[in-house]
């Protein structure tokens, strides 16, 4: 047999490398089509001449095009066989992506465990994304379903992992040379420094998208994501597919620019859960809620630790009365961002 069905969850043990094939270059293209599906417009990530007068020698991919590509080559070894992406932790973006750096992708089994239904169990893996310079650009922890190839197959020892609720803001990564003393408001696009945000404040971003098949599948096949419920039909019981979680934070972060257009760079993944599954058709609307700010070991930089939600309902509606996400809510991610003082 030489075609690859994909691992099931029976295939995983703890402590397993996984080495993903098919190391991707990036260029300006990756860029342009990221700005092309997603509302984009952090100044940082826009121009050249932006990033240089922040200390950047030009304009890096933006932070989530290079988390797209680390997470789309471990789709085919992680998720081909999936029922749902669970969830995210312990996150850092290390090093910025450059156009014309090469990314490839190496995972460890961290977590094991079998469902009560003894169909499916969940895999929690650590992943990193490398360079051509064998240097980490970034690192997350996630957790997916899988399906088992054999429902009466033994299930695996237990292993949960622990893993911290928030990255430690002193573990957060400013890039070499990244400074914002210089800072232009205008051209980023807002006057709303780090420290006019404050904690518990609720930001709703206005602004809403329509997700459609044809560009989620395109956006989903930009980063290499084979994952068959996002693409076959025949892969969920109803029919419909299941828009890539990723495509959906990409649309909330990109959305968050109205109100947050000065939280220039995502350094760190803190938590996050894909709450309801979304679908083609449903209009993705986002709001932020600030739980945190730091310092960094840079003057003229602050972070701020944000709540990002994308819904389908109203901004600030999160969970129920019994304590459970409300079903309009798609995404619900804890994250650190760069935001000049």
């Amino acid at each position: 047999m030489k075609t690859n069905p994909g691992r099931f969850f029976e295939d995983y043990h703890v402590g397993q490398m996984i080495h993903h094939a098919v190391p991707r270059t990036v260029g300006q293209g990756e860029r342009a089509l990221y700005h092309a599906l997603y509302p984009a417009r952090h100044a940082l990530y826009s121009s050249d001449l932006f990033a240089q007068s922040c200390g950047l020698p030009a304009s890096p991919l933006d932070d989530m095009a290079a988390f797209h590509v680390v997470f789309g080559k471990s789709v085919p070894d992680i998720s081909l066989n999936a029922v749902a992406n669970l969830g995210y932790a312990e996150g850092r973006w290390l090093e910025p992506v450059w156009p014309g750096d090469t990314l490839r992708s190496v995972s460890e089994v961290i977590g094991l465990k079998q469902n009560s239904n003894g169909k499916t169990g969940v895999v929690w893996v650590r992943t990193k994304g490398i360079n051509q310079h064998n240097k980490t650009v970034m690192e997350y922890v996630r957790w997916v379903m899988v399906r088992k190839r054999d429902a009466a197959a033994p299930a695996p020892e237990t292993l949960v992992p622990e893993l911290a609720k928030t990255v430690d803001p002193a573990a957060l990564v400013v890039p070499d040379g990244l400074h914002f003393g210089d800072y232009d408001f205008t051209l980023a696009g807002e006057p709303h420094r780090w420290g006019d945000y404050h904690v518990g404040e609720v930001i709703d971003h206005v602004d809403g998208v329509t997700v459609e098949e044809a560009e989620h599948m395109m956006a989903t096949r930009l980063w290499q994501n084979t994952a068959k419920v996002h693409f076959d039909t025949t892969a969920r019981p109803d029919g419909s597919r299941l828009i890539y979680g990723g495509h959906v934070i990409s649309m909330a972060r990109t959305l968050s620019f109205n109100g947050l257009a000065n939280a220039q760079m995502m350094v760190a993944l803190n938590s996050g859960a894909h709450a309801n599954p979304c679908t083609s058709g449903m209009t993705i609307r986002a709001w932020s809620e600030v739980l945190d700010r730091a310092d960094t070991a840079v003057p003229s930089i602050g972070a701020l630790r944000l709540r990002l939600v994308a819904t389908t309902g109203k901004a600030g509606d999160l969970r129920g009365e019994d304590g459970k996400y409300l079903p309009d809510v798609l995404l619900d991610l804890d994250y650190w961002a760069l935001c000049p003082k």
